[in-house]
């Protein structure tokens, strides 16, 4: 059974689209909630919530994550930038796992997977600082040998393997069967490693049906296309689809 993480980012992009300069970040006329939409997400079977704190606050803010954890019944996935200020949020949040992501001002949503290799100092302080607490951390990596052995080096438990090359590739045949080489590949070195392995970014209703047959495959962190989903279906419909076909 592979398990469903929800990114449910885009929920409050749409409410800092009008609601940005509000005093709250929920009640009164600012909607729609991330955290009310968060439970019902649970309710109709996601096994987890993924948000990104990030370093602009264009979406999630830190009260939404502050309620989150008072209110899920689940787990708290917050992905992060890995710098000193996060770690000390992470730390005082106490989420039930991290995911380090890399993060850039000009991108729209995260693009491409956290160079461990070259920030490898800083990554292994980070995970040093939530083993210590434990909290479980993923690193969010290409599926790169040398990226999954440092990981693994690094005593990260988890990673999460960038698959957004292959989602882009997806109508495209040959350049779909290398990316899925390389996904696969990569799959089975991380689990050999000891890693857990989880997956994510750009998988919809459509490229779940190559993404669920990775090997070794724990989890899925999905958003966009759910919350897409649910425009036309309402988020209990689209949770649960996801979850019918992520798992046949």
């Amino acid at each position: 059974m592979i398990l469903l993480g929800v990114n449910i980012d885009h929920c409050a992009t749409v409410r800092q689209a009008r609601y940005r300069q509000a005093a709250a970040t929920a009640g009164g006329a600012v909607e729609p909630d991330p955290v009310a939409l968060a439970v019902m997400v649970e309710r109709a079977g996601a096994d987890g919530i993924t948000v990104h704190l990030r370093e602009d606050h264009r979406h999630i803010q830190e009260r939404d994550v502050w309620r989150l954890r008072e209110t899920i019944a689940t787990r708290l996935n917050l992905e992060m930038a890995c710098t000193p200020a996060m770690t000390e949020f992470a730390l005082r949040l106490r989420p039930e796992s991290v995911c380090l992501v890399p993060e850039s001002r000009e991108e729209v949503t995260t693009e491409g997977g956290l160079d461990v290799a070259g920030g490898r100092d800083r990554v292994a302080a980070c995970i040093d600082a939530m083993n210590a607490a434990g909290i479980s951390t993923s690193l969010f990596i290409d599926p790169d040998p040398v990226q999954i052995e440092l990981a693994a080096k690094l005593r990260a438990p988890w990673v999460e393997l960038h698959t957004g090359a292959y989602a882009n590739a997806y109508f495209d045949a040959p350049a779909r069967a290398a990316e899925y080489g390389r996904l696969a590949a990569g799959a089975a070195l991380a689990h050999d490693r000891g890693l857990v392995v989880n997956a994510g970014h750009g998988v919809n209703y459509v490229n779940i049906a190559g993404v669920r047959a990775l090997p070794h495959l724990h989890e899925l962190n999905i958003g966009h296309s759910i919350i897409s989903r649910a425009l036309f279906t309402g988020i209990d419909e689209a949770v649960r689809e996801m979850k019918r076909r992520m798992n046949g």
